[in-house]
């Protein structure tokens, strides 16, 4: 309850505000992939400016994500190997344990007494 009264009270602010900033930056920007010909270039797409920014926004966000998710392989890589070594482990010590239990242990009793000598 107290969770999604906290993210509205963060995403309703930020809704207003990029609503606020789409009205005011409505003009139309032109964005051309063609370095050598700048008058009539071969590759242009017209957008609106605050597309243009909410695209390399997510852009962003995305190739920042993709980034953390491959520098952190190392550590997914090692959770899972040790993951599998405490399952192997754990079946071991589980067939110990049945074979344990199944072997007659020799009581304190029965263990041979241990005498010392006379002294020569």
């Amino acid at each position: 309850m107290i969770r999604k009264f906290i993210s509205g009270l963060i995403l309703v602010p930020f809704g207003i505000m990029f609503v606020v900033f789409a009205v005011a930056n409505r003009q139309t920007v032109v964005i051309s992939f063609d370095p050598f010909d700048q008058t009539q270039p071969m590759l242009a797409v017209g957008l609106p400016l605050f597309a243009l920014i909410l695209f390399l926004v997510v852009g962003g966000v995305i190739l920042g994500g993709v980034a953390a998710w491959v520098g952190q392989g190392k550590w997914r890589w090692r959770a899972r190997h040790f993951e599998a070594e405490v399952r192997t482990l754990r079946g071991e010590l589980d067939a110990l344990r049945r074979r344990g239990s199944t072997v007659e242990r020799p009581s304190a009793f029965d263990a041979p007494r241990l005498t010392i000598p006379p002294p020569a």
